[in-house]
């Protein structure tokens, strides 16, 4: 077992010695199947009780839903109006924790504002319900200095957000809640789980299950990246594959007592000056809620909550999708926003408990965990704020079949890799601007995204000076980030890093388009690619961005589906 700090990079050299550990023959204590939040959890969850542990993800970190959700760490105000106090006192818990102590780089508050368009009664509904989600938030010991709820008039709420029509309220409300970079998040807590000792590997994929009797005692799994077949021994396997879990239990040939259902969301990514205000919105649709958030240079819109059927891994964004959040956010709006403004676009699959229901937006948001075979935990559902209590319920199950003593969970005080330090090193930014050359602007942009492992890429910026150049497609990165997704971050792919490393897929107006040769170039040294490799990982990536918008001028799933499969990136 290695202590946090004695290797902390996910780089090739380590993926592959991951990979010769994992295929030894030497039996772990627990595997994990899936690297999106859940599964990383569930790693960083084992290791740091003193388990041996492995975690393999078929296609990138946070490649499946957890890249893709709202990037919001949240209550849930609407699971209060369903009275469902214990699910938003968790995860009011579970928000504090994340800004306090885990993540603090990573996770920060954001101020949205609520809409009144009734006079009297709904100030009255609206404030005590928010007034009861602050209180639940201190009583659960982690308000986290987040500023309470305020009541607004119109004219103050016009004033926090400009662009609002002022016949669209009669005054509002201002709450917090909190945001993340999911995709960053969930690759940190890999690597935070591989710097304890778990043997991580991205690219590798469950193929099949071993059994001795009625136990599940081993995964066969192969490497992506070579096509190599090998077998993996494990005391206890914990499936974390989310909107994949039915496939995966699948290969076991258990039914299970329950089932996951896909419920798709959309978002929007428009540039900050198409939208004028301070604050974040909140608005009630007829089927759920649709959030406005800040998002650095960029406003996130969304999101959709609709039943999905077809392919897991590209789930495609319509047309009539975009015009939906266009339409419902245009009712406010004093300027429309058109498709013209729309900058990015990404859809994502939400992993749902099916129950009786045929609205997805009514199934369950709660998590089970479940010994469906021995041998074989299997956990599902929940939400992306939640990540870590369904970590470790999913190995306090885990532990009921493994022998001896095993510890209690720890995560709720182990802070992430870049969290060790941040509050210092942000203190020190100017001294860091100054030591580096670099902009202080810049040296807070690398702090929001690496936290104290910022100095690791000033490192490489002093080893060489050219990566302290902004990314040209892509300015708003420099090129040590490009460098560090591939040598640190575990990015195979051109699109890792495009897509999920940094956010140039949905920020830039080309989406990425011209940014792609240079980050080619940048990344080919470190993965070993030759020229003929370096072009393809680019055609690829341009061929994933044809896809993808072609879908978004379909009318229906279906066509939307057919055009992005058509893109050349079956497996990224």
């Amino acid at each position: 077992m290695g202590l946090a700090g004695t290797n902390t990079a996910l780089s090739p050299q380590g993926r592959e010695r991951a990979i010769a550990t994992l295929g030894s023959g030497e039996e772990l204590d627990l595997l994990v199947i899936g690297g999106g939040v859940v599964g990383s959890g569930t790693a960083l969850d084992a290791v740091t009780r003193g388990l041996s542990t492995g975690l393999i993800e078929q296609r990138d970190f946070a490649s499946g839903t957890s890249s893709r959700s709202s990037k919001l760490i949240h209550g849930g105000l609407r699971y209060l109006e369903m009275l469902d106090f214990a699910l938003v006192r968790e995860a009011l818990h579970e928000r504090g924790l994340l800004l306090t102590t885990l993540a603090p780089h990573l996770v920060r508050p954001v101020p949205f504002l609520y809409p009144l368009t009734h006079h009297g009664w709904e100030r009255a509904y609206v404030g005590s319900g928010i007034a009861l989600y602050d209180a639940m938030a201190m009583s659960s010991g982690h308000g986290a200095g987040l500023p309470h709820h305020r009541h607004l008039t119109r004219r103050q709420a016009l004033r926090l957000m400009p662009s609002l029509k002022s016949s669209a309220l009669t005054g509002a409300v201002q709450y917090y809640d909190a945001q993340v970079d999911d995709a960053r998040h969930t690759m940190e807590l890999a690597r935070t789980a591989a710097s304890y000792g778990a043997h991580v590997a991205n690219r590798v994929a469950a193929i099949g299950f071993l059994r001795q009797g009625e136990r599940v005692t081993g995964v066969r799994a192969v490497d992506k990246l070579t096509d190599r077949e090998f077998v993996i021994n494990a005391k206890q396997i914990v499936n974390a594959t989310g909107v994949w879990t039915d496939d995966t239990q699948a290969m076991v040939g258990e039914r299970g007592q329950f089932h996951v259902r896909a419920s798709k969301g959309i978002h929007l990514v428009v540039p900050r000056d198409r939208i004028h205000s301070s604050t974040g919105l909140i608005l009630r649709t007829e089927k759920s809620v649709l959030f406005v958030i800040p998002w650095g240079r960029h406003w996130i819109l969304g999101t959709t909550d609709t039943d999905w059927s077809l392919d897991k891994a590209h789930p495609a964004a319509t047309r009539a999708d975009i015009d939906y959040i266009l339409d419902h956010v245009n009712r406010v709006l004093a300027t429309p926003l058109t498709h013209e403004d729309v900058e990015g676009v990404y859809a994502g699959l939400r992993p749902l408990l099916a129950g009786e229901s045929e609205s997805t937006s009514k199934l369950s948001r709660e998590h089970v965990v479940a010994h469906s075979a021995p041998g074989l935990v299997v956990v599902a559902g929940g939400k992306y704020t939640t990540y870590r209590v369904m970590a470790k319920d999913a190995v306090d199950e885990a532990a009921q079949a493994i022998p001896g003593r095993i510890a209690e969970s720890t995560t709720d005080t182990i802070p992430l890799l870049g969290g060790v330090g941040y509050q210092a090193a942000w203190n020190q930014r100017q001294t860091l601007a100054r030591s580096s050359g670099l902009h202080v602007a810049r040296i807070e942009h690398l702090l929001r995204r690496y936290g104290a492992l910022t100095q690791e890429l000033l490192d490489l910026v002093a080893e060489r000076p050219e990566l302290g150049q902004p990314l040209d497609g892509a300015e708003d990165h420099l090129r040590a980030e490009i460098v560090y997704a591939a040598s640190h971050e575990g990015a195979l792919h051109l699109t890792d890093v495009l897509t999920r490393r940094t956010r140039i897929s949905i920020e830039a107006w080309d989406r990425g388009v011209s940014a792609a040769p240079a980050a080619a170039a940048l990344v080919a040294p470190v993965l070993g690619w030759d020229d003929a490799r370096t072009k393809e990982e680019i055609e690829i990536y341009l061929g994933r961005v044809e896809a993808e918008r072609i879908s978004q001028t379909m009318p229906d799933d279906a066509s939307a589906d057919e055009a992005r499969r058509s893109g050349p990136d079956g497996t990224l």
